[in-house]
């Protein structure tokens, strides 16, 4: 039984690197976010005005224990998950966790030019972005830094660089 937990900041490519590493060692993919999101018929950022950020907390963390009890699977969370409860030291109890580090400049780049809306960073210049991406990480730092494993996914601007990725996330699970 295989069970690998990505974690890391929005724009670090748990999503992209977890459907790619699913596929690659042909275990099940699940993206946490759209997980509740299929489960409770609503976007995590309506779930989130609606009913704030604890209730969202709150309904992530009991998720996380459902999706964390499936066999064979890659997952990937929010960036915020392990920083809630005691979240990452289930996870690290559940699963091989992998933080896909980058440094909040490469973070940056990866937000501009990703295609999707983030209401946390909507309507900030780059400065403005790269700084709150430097705050926020220095905040979750301590909390990205206690999985099993740390991955730099600096290089990863296309397929080639994914796979090369991909192969280096298996070697370091020895898988």
């Amino acid at each position: 039984m295989t069970r690998i937990i990505l974690i890391g900041y929005m724009g670090a490519g748990k999503t992209t690197i977890g459907r790619q590493l699913a596929m690659a060692l042909g275990l099940q993919f699940y993206d946490l976010d759209w997980y509740i999101e299929m489960r409770y018929h609503k976007k995590v950022s309506e779930i989130f005005a609606e009913q704030g950020e604890e209730h969202f907390r709150d309904l992530e963390q009991r998720m996380l224990h459902e999706v964390a009890e499936f066999e064979d699977v890659v997952i990937s969370c929010g960036g915020g998950t392990p920083c809630y409860g005691d979240n990452m030291q289930y996870m690290n109890q559940q699963a091989e966790t992998v933080y896909l580090k980058l440094t909040p400049e490469t973070l940056c780049e990866h937000l501009k030019m990703g295609r999707t809306v983030r209401p946390l960073i909507l309507g900030k210049t780059g400065d403005e972005l790269q700084e709150y991406i430097r705050q926020s990480l220095e905040a979750r730092e301590p909390f990205y830094s206690q999985a099993k494993h740390i991955v730099d996914v600096s290089l990863m601007d296309n397929f080639e660089k994914i796979e090369i990725t991909i192969n280096l996330l298996r070697k370091e699970l020895k898988l």
